[in-house]
C-alpha cells in the first residue's frame, strides 16, 4: 500500500512504531571519526568548485519579483512574507514587543533516504549550497524543499527523488513527523520530517553520496558542515533498539556509560515520561502569550537603514535582502529576504549523571512562533552578545555556568549554521557541558535522553535547537565525535 500523495499537514504524525533502524547499522561503526569527516568534507569543497552560488546584498524595496509593503511577499503569494509580529506575554521578562516575523505556513519536506548498500546501512546525502550558508556547501538531507519549490512555484525544474517520499510505501517508511522550526523568527512553522528505506540500487545523481551515520556523526564536530535540516531529520531517527548501542555499554569512561544508558533507556530517570508531559500541558495551559500579526511598517524600535529593517540597539536580528546566482538550482537565479542574526547564539544541554545515568536538563519554553507555545528546549538558548548590547535586559538562567565553566568539563562544543535558506550567516555555538550539583529550577527539568527522544514520535515537543544538538549525543556515545577544545 502507498501512502496518499498529498504533503499537507497532519497535527501530529508517527515514527513507525519500535521498529528502529535495522540492527545491521551497528556496521556503521567501523568507519573512524577522522577520515570520514575529511572524506565528506573533501567531497562537500569539491562540489564549491563545481557549482558555483554568488550571493550579493540588495536593497529590500529593490527584490526582483517581490514587493514591499505593509509585508513583503513573493509576486505569487507563494514561499514566504515578512510581516510584523505584536507580542504580549504575562509573566515574562518582557511583557510587550513587536518585531519581523517570517510566516510560512506551507508545509516543507525535509527527508533522507536510507538503503544497505555493502551490508552497512547508509543514509543518502546531499551537497547543498544555500544563499544564508557561510561556507558554501553543507551535508543536506535528499530532499529539503517548500511546498512552493516541489510545486515548481517558481518555474524551475523537478526535485530530485521527491516521489520516494510522496509515494513512500509504509512499511519502508522510518520515521514520518511535523517539526517545528524557530519560534523566535519563523510564525507557527512546521515541515514534515522524513526518513524513508529505498532499494541501494538507485541512482545516485551528481550532488549526492551514500554516508554511513559514523561519518555523519564525525562531520558534526567540525563547524559549519551539517546543515540544521539534516540535525533536525537525524534526531528523528528511532534510536533506540536499533543496535547502535550494541557493545557500548561495557565502557570504563563514567561519562560514556551513563550516556549509553540513557540513550538506551533502560534506566529510568529521575521524572517519569508522564510528569515532563503533564509539566508540558500545564505550562501550555498556563502560558498567556498574545501573538498577533501587524503591518512591517512602523514597527517600534525597528528602522529602515541601508536597505534593510535594523533593530535601534543594534541587537537581535536584520532582515536583509540578497541576490543570488546559482549552479545546479532548480532556478538559476532569484532574490529573496533573508533574517540575519546579530551574534552568535549559544545552544546548551547542561549534563549530569543521576543515579548512574546522564540527564540532560530542559527548559519549558515559550516562543511567539510556536503552534502550541510552549516546547522543551535546551537548558540554554540564547544569543549572549544581546546582554551586552541590552544590559538591562536579564540574562536567562544558566548562561553564568557556561560562560565560567571549566573547558575541560565541555563533552561537545562546535558552531553550527542555521538553515541558511532563510537565515543569512547565522551561526550557533552548540554545547553539551557536564555538570555537578546543579539543581532545578521552575520550568526546568531533568530528562534521559531517551526520553527526550521519544517524545520525537510526536509533533511539537522538542524545538529544534534541541533536536540540533540530540544528534550530537548520539555521536559522543558512539565514539564519534570528537570534543572540541
Amino acid at each position: 500500500m502507498s501512502r496518499p500523495s498529498t504533503l499537507d499537514g497532519r497535527s501530529d504524525s508517527l515514527v513507525s512504531g519500535d521498529r528502529g533502524l535495522p540492527a545491521i547499522l551497528v556496521g556503521s561503526a567501523t568507519t573512524s571519526a577522522p577520515a570520514g569527516a575529511e572524506a565528506l568534507r573533501h567531497w562537500l569543497a569539491e562540489r564549491d568548485r563545481d557549482s558555483t552560488m554568488t550571493v550579493s546584498r540588495a536593497d529590500l524595496a529593490d527584490l526582483r519579483d517581490w514587493h514591499d509593503e505593509q509585508v513583503i511577499r513573493h509576486r505569487t503569494g507563494r514561499f514566504f512574507t515578512v510581516e510584523g509580529l505584536d507580542v504580549r506575554v504575562e509573566g515574562g521578562g518582557v511583557g510587550h514587543w513587536r518585531q519581523p516575523i517570517i510566516c510560512q505556513f506551507e508545509i516543507g519536506v525535509l527527508g533522507i533516504l536510507a538503503a544497505c548498500v555493502d551490508g552497512v546501512q547508509r543514509f543518502l546525502m546531499q551537497a547543498k549550497a544555500e544563499p544564508g550558508n557561510p561556507r558554501g556547501h553543507q551535508l543536506s538531507p535528499t530532499v529539503q524543499a517548500t511546498r512552493s519549490n516541489f510545486t515548481r512555484a517558481h518555474g524551475g525544474r523537478s526535485v530530485p527523488y521527491l516521489r520516494y517520499f510522496v509515494d513512500a510505501e509504509v512499511d519502508r517508511v522510518l520515521v514520518d513527523v511535523l517539526q517545528s522550526e524557530q519560534g523566535s523568527w519563523f510564525l507557527r512553522k512546521r515541515n514534515r520530517n522524513m526518513v524513508v528505506e529505498v532499494d541501494p540500487g538507485i541512482e545516485v545523481l551528481e550532488g549526492f553520496r551514500w554516508c554511513t551515520l559514523a561519518e555523519i556523526h564525525a562531520a558534526l564536530a567540525v563547524e559549519d558542515l551539517v546543515n540544521m535540516d539534516a540535525r533536525t531529520v537525524l534526531s528523528c531517527l528511532p534510536f533506540h533498539g536499533s543496535g547502535l548501542l550494541h557493545g557500548l555499554d561495557g565502557f570504563a569512561d563514567d561519562f560514556t556509560g551513563a550516556l549509553v544508558r540513557s540513550l538506551a533507556g533502560t534506566h529510568g530517570g529521575v521524572h517519569h515520561l508522564g510528569e515532563i508531559l503533564g509539566a508540558v500541558t500545564a505550562a501550555r495551559a498556563e502560558a498567556a502569550i498574545k501573538a498577533e500579526r501587524v503591518p512591517l511598517a512602523g514597527l517600534p524600535a525597528w528602522h529602515r537603514r541601508d536597505g534593510a529593517i535594523t533593530h535601534e540597539s543594534g541587537a537581535f536580528f536584520d532582515v536583509i535582502g540578497v541576490d543570488v546566482k546559482a549552479d545546479g538550482r532548480e532556478v538559476g537565479e532569484w532574490s529573496q529576504p533573508m533574517f540575519a542574526a546579530r551574534g552568535v547564539g549559544l545552544v546548551c544541554f547542561l549534563v549530569t549523571v543521576l543515579d548512574g545515568v546522564l540527564h540532560v536538563l530542559v527548559q519549558l519554553r515559550r516562543e511567539p512562533g510556536f503552534l502550541d507555545t510552549v516546547e522543551l528546549a535546551p537548558t540554554v538558548q540564547c544569543t549572549p552578545s544581546t546582554y551586552e548590547r541590552l544590559p538591562e535586559l536579564a540574562k536567562p538562567p544558566f548562561l553564568d555556568v557556561v560562560s565560567g565553566a571549566d573547558p575541560s568539563a565541555f563533552r561537545f562544543d562546535t558552531v553550527m549554521s542555521e538553515e541558511g535558506g532563510r537565515f543569512h550567516h547565522t551561526r550557533t555555538r552548540y554545547v553539551v557541558l557536564e555538570v555537578d550539583d546543579v539543581l532545578e529550577r521552575p520550568g526546568f527539568h531533568w530528562m534521559t535522553v531517551d526520553q527526550l527522544t521519544s517524545l520525537l514520535r510526536h509533533s511539537h515537543y522538542v524545538d529544534v535547537q534541541a533536536r540540533s544538538l540530540l544528534p550530537c549525543l548520539q555521536a559522543l556515545a558512539c565514539g564519534r565525535a570528537a570534543r572540541t577544545a
